[in-house]
């Protein structure tokens, strides 16, 4: 019943900033990307390779942050972050962007950075697990969850797009309902779940009315 509470909380900013994400992306690929499809590969592929890291930079703080509230130990709070980072935001920005391409009629190339580019998202999740556990104090304040969640929901969906069309989509303006439904899908399951679900189901119940 709490875990239905906070993703009920959550959805609507969930889908105000899957919306921004789709708007902000259409302006970059009008002002930025070229005619040639190649370079719009090109861009897109190196935008990713920003906002992925990133993108595991906010889950790793919010992962751990939530856990490290209600549960205070260290090692269990650093598995739960990393575990929680990797494992659904490459849910999010690859594999459902992955097959969501290939519903849409295109072949997509499977790109997964952490195996790729171990040195490239290492640091961010590094970094966002120790920020995690000094961000319960703020994220006890609603418009620090709101603040938080929003950010980490929009650039979720900046490289859940960037994804599809740097390794397959590259005319996804053309697939723009269905790109909006699977975004929204990839985006908000796997943030609620990496930022809520997830490290509270690991949550010992009798540790956090002691530590309360």
């Amino acid at each position: 019943m709490r875990l239905i509470e906070e993703l009920k909380h959550h959805l609507p900013f969930s889908i105000l900033s899957v919306c921004f994400g789709l708007m902000l992306m259409g302006i970059l690929n009008f002002i930025t990307f070229s005619a040639d499809s190649n370079q719009t590969i090109l861009r897109s592929v190196l935008l990713f390779h920003i906002f992925h890291p990133v993108h595991l930079l906010f889950s790793a703080i919010a992962t751990t942050a939530m856990f490290w509230q209600h549960e205070r130990k260290v090692f269990k709070s650093i598995i739960i972050g990393l575990v929680g980072s990797v494992l659904i935001c490459g849910t999010s920005d690859i594999m459902i962007p992955y097959i969501s391409g290939f519903l849409l009629g295109t072949h997509m190339k499977l790109h997964i950075c952490i195996l790729e580019h171990l040195s490239l998202v290492l640091p961010f999740v590094i970094l966002g697990i120790i920020a995690g556990f000094f961000a319960p104090g703020t994220l006890e304040k609603q418009e620090g969850v709101i603040f938080s969640h929003s950010l980490h929901v929009f650039v979720s969906s900046m490289a859940s797009i960037l994804y599809l069309i740097g390794y397959g989509l590259t005319d996804w303006i053309e697939h723009i309902g269905g790109v909006l439904i699977y975004t929204v899908f990839a985006v908000i399951l796997p943030c609620c779940t990496s930022d809520i679900v997830f490290p509270l189901l690991f949550v010992n119940e009798k540790k956090e009315k002691d530590t309360n």
